[in-house]
């Protein structure tokens, strides 16, 4: 068995915009009249789905939610992040993670990005990082009906990556994804894919236990070790 894939989550591991995700959520709820979150931004927000998280978040506080309700939220958030984003001087990429996405196109394996981010967000950012052209396929949380931590969204990337190249014959064992959050490490063990866990957002001790490997930072991840991992499996 050979490594053919790579797979990205998206914030936590391509951008570090996790804060400004939570900033945004809690000027939402303000805005609805509600309080904003506390302890619960770690076990409701961290590494799910905008739709998810506001869903939980506003039942918990006693909201009856449609899903048209929801659709105006988040494209009310969708309007606040690229603005937030625009009053940057610089994206807050992550270092090391365009020069290791470059090295995994050119060392011939197919990515894509699966995450709960909305499509115009991760298009967004990728474009303007100019790393877009490397990603085969995109699976964002405005397509999928299961947010993280269920495995939904990185089985269509495995099922599009098949149908882009149908010689390509990709297989889940022969993929690894990399995450930053329980939720995400979740969904990757149960769609059947090695997990990459990388301590962008909880500390390394954390999450060795989650992960076939753990890092500190792309430069941490020993290829040649995980080619002879897959290498030796039948």
């Amino acid at each position: 068995m050979v490594l053919k894939a790579v797979l990205f989550d998206f914030n936590g591991v391509i951008i570090k915009d996790e804060l400004i995700h939570r900033e945004l959520i809690d000027e939402l709820l303000l805005s609805e009249n509600l309080p904003p979150q506390g302890k619960e931004f770690w076990q409701v927000s961290v590494g799910r789905s905008d739709k998810a998280c506001l869903y939980e978040l506003l039942k918990l506080r006693g909201r009856f939610v449609t899903d048209e309700y929801l659709d105006k939220l988040i494209s009310k958030k969708a309007i606040a992040y690229r603005q937030r984003l625009g009053q940057l001087d610089t994206l807050p990429i992550y270092p090391e993670v365009i020069e290791f996405i470059k090295q995994m196109s050119e060392s011939g394996y197919k990515l894509a990005v699966v995450t709960g981010a909305i499509r115009s967000e991760v298009e967004l950012v990728l474009e303007q990082a100019g790393i877009d052209r490397y990603f085969e396929t995109i699976v964002c949380g405005d397509e999928i009906k299961q947010s993280k931590p269920d495995p939904e969204g990185y089985l269509l990337a495995v099922e599009r990556l098949n149908k882009l190249d149908p010689d390509l014959g990709l297989l889940s064992s022969e993929c690894i994804a990399i995450e930053d959050t329980f939720a995400g490490l979740q969904a990757v063990k149960s769609a059947g894919i090695q997990a990459v866990a990388i301590a962008n957002t909880y500390p390394f001790h954390m999450l060795q236990r989650r992960a076939n490997w753990t890092i500190d930072c792309f430069a941490d991840l020993e290829f040649d070790r995980v080619n002879k991992f897959f290498e030796s499996r039948v």
